[in-house]
């Protein structure tokens, strides 16, 4: 391919609200410009991950390259197709890294969402061009102008700069990629300078190793090249380079704007660090390119292994899992009652979800999940600072100075008609208000300071019901403030189960200890002795429940006679058990951990 002029070249991605038909727009403008031919094509055809077909959701950013012939020049117009749930805003911020435009999108029935509102500040930060578009403008009960209203009011963008298309039938694309060449400014780097190309994503083959997604910003790159990763620290040679036209083409070389691949016969995805600049290996004097921040897992949770002995099996997927995903973190432990296992951070509930999916999927592992719980931070009172990422890591009661847990900052985007409901909602949840926006006459959005706990438990699932399915939300970290909080423990027949250990605030923790207790007597199933089972804060006991021993009529073969000689026999009964309690295990079943984990989570 011969060098093209980098004022040809447009590099855009796509954000918007989870569902809004980013991926189905992509599909059009894909055949639009011919990239990819009627035959080739299927739906959403950059979600390419099972679980993503199979969801209807974008789990990994994508990029792909397109020509597009506008008024007799031709255009390189590079996509980077980006995920819409909170979840994946790491995803999102690394994409936006790359471009110099963000097609903002919106749905033409549902209009701005939380989403929406976060992603086109977040674009406007980096000083993107904004190109709004409605979508869906095919649908019967569509309300394009009321939308593009609503846009004007939340994002301030003028309402006649607004396109309008139908990613269904195609209806606006051509409009649509003629303004993505008119709005969208050209990338600036020039391709005589040094080599500066900043790494936004990679994913392993197991044919050819680690392959880094590049964003090319200074200089040129080409096949056979000596190249250095300057965080990394490791020279490499170029063995392949080219672009994704959806599928990898190879070039002779790729220059300053373009979006494209390298494959540097790389044995380890832990080499590649997202945000590392590339340059050559012979520039002693090459200057970083601003990287990104380090993703940040918020949510913990243990995942063991259903059967004890598939324990390598599952060390093995979590290995294979991690290679593509680098959000994703995990470390061995072990636990009294579920036997060893690992401890897992993930960027929210979502993606955790979606990790034990796939684990179970790819993998064929039966797990076991611990309940999630976020990462706190606590002074002891010796002046150290540690982060808790478990309840059994939570100091004793009197070594501790301050507890501090995760706050954020949530939208929250409903009908008019429901602000009532999640007001209430926010404030059983210890939500702090900060501010009411109307977008609309028919739409506001509520501002609140809630705990992260309470926010990743079943914020999400509530909010659903109390709007009928028509509230959303977005959530960004704002520190770790001081609360009054405790760990709770569940003793059984007298023993801590570390599995079934919450923090919570201390004014749950009575009604949280009742309902575990509760559950867990209906679920251990009766054994020889009783067996007690009680939630604790330290050394004092909040609840309690027992399930009643089985009993053997031991005096069924006395027919009348004298009493002394049943009393002698229960008697003897009595001390069994008595020894049996003292020296026999409790069997605590695996439902019974999923049980109380749906009461932890559930009972608000």
């Amino acid at each position: 391919m011969t060098q093209i002029d980098c004022q040809h070249i447009r590099n855009f991605c796509i954000v918007a609200h989870i569902d809004h038909g980013k991926s189905t727009l992509a599909d059009r403008l894909l055949e639009f410009t011919g990239t990819v031919t009627r035959r080739e094509m299927k739906e959403q055809l950059l979600d390419d991950m099972d679980i993503e077909r199979e969801r209807g959701i974008t789990i990994k950013a994508r990029a792909v390259a397109m020509h597009f012939t506008f008024e007799g020049e031709t255009y390189e117009l590079n996509l980077i197709d980006t995920p819409g749930h909170v979840d994946f805003q790491y995803e999102v911020s690394r994409a936006l890294a790359c471009c110099e435009g963000a097609m903002l999108l919106v749905d033409a029935f549902q209009g701005v969402e939380a989403q929406t509102v976060a992603n086109g500040y977040a674009a406007m930060d980096n000083d993107l061009a904004i190109l709004p578009v409605i979508n869906k403008i095919d649908l019967k009960h569509q309300r394009v102008d009321e939308v593009a209203e609503e846009m004007e009011h939340s994002l301030g963008v003028d309402q006649d700069d607004v396109l309008r298309v139908s990613a269904k039938t195609g209806a606006g694309v051509q409009e649509l990629a003629e303004a993505i060449v008119r709005r969208v400014p050209p990338p600036e780097g020039d391709p005589q300078a040094p080599l500066q190309a900043m790494v936004f994503d990679s994913h392993y083959d197991e044919f050819r190793g680690a392959i880094t997604y590049v964003r090319m910003m200074n200089g040129t790159v080409r096949k056979g090249q000596k190249i250095r990763f300057l965080k990394a620290g490791m020279t490499r040679e170029v063995i392949e380079l080219g672009q994704f036209t959806p599928q990898r083409t190879a070039r002779k070389q790729l220059q300053a704007g373009q979006v494209g691949y390298l494959i540097c016969n790389i044995k380890s995805l832990d080499d590649v660090n997202i945000g590392d600049t590339i340059v050559d290996a012979a520039d002693e004097n090459a200057v970083a390119l601003q990287g990104y921040e380090e993703p940040k897992r918020m949510v913990y949770c243990g995942l063991y292994p259903s059967d004890g002995q598939d324990f390598s099996e599952l060390r093995d997927a979590l290995d294979k899992l991690a290679i593509n995903d680098p959000s994703f973190e995990f470390e061995p432990e072990s636990s009294e009652a579920l036997g060893f296992g690992f401890r897992c951070g993930f960027l929210g509930l979502l993606h955790m979800e979606i990790v034990q999916q796939r684990l179970e999927q790819e993998s064929d592992v039966d797990l076991v999940q611990t309940a999630p719980n976020v990462t706190y931070e606590v002074t002891k009172k010796n002046g150290e600072i540690i982060s808790v990422h478990r309840p059994q890591e939570v100091p004793d009661l009197g070594d501790i100075e301050e507890f501090r847990q995760p706050i954020v900052r949530v939208n929250l985007l409903q009908p008019v008609e429901f602000v009532g409901p999640v007001m209430k909602l926010c404030q059983e949840r210890r939500g702090v208000q900060h501010g009411t926006e109307y977008i609309s006459t028919t739409r506001v959005m509520l501002t609140y300071d809630l705990p992260l706990a309470e926010v990743i438990y079943d914020l999400h699932d509530k909010l659903k019901s109390a709007t009928r399915g028509y509230g959303t939300m977005d959530y960004e970290l704002l520190g770790y403030f001081p609360a009054d909080l405790v760990r709770l423990d569940i003793l059984v027949n007298g023993k801590r189960v570390d599995a079934l250990s919450v923090i919570c605030n201390r004014g749950d923790a009575d009604r949280r200890g009742r309902a575990v207790v509760k559950k867990l007597r209906s679920e251990i199933s009766r054994h020889m002795f009783e067996i007690a089972v009680q939630a604790a804060i330290g050394s004092r006991v909040i609840a309690r429940e027992t399930v009643k021993a089985m009993r053997k009529n031991v005096t069924a073969k006395c027919y009348g006679g004298d009493i002394s000689r049943k009393r002698k026999l229960w008697a003897k009964q009595k001390e069994g058990k008595k020894r049996m309690k003292s020296i026999g295990s409790v069997d605590i079943p695996q439902k019974a951990f999923m049980a109380v984990l749906d009461t932890g989570a559930n009972e608000k």
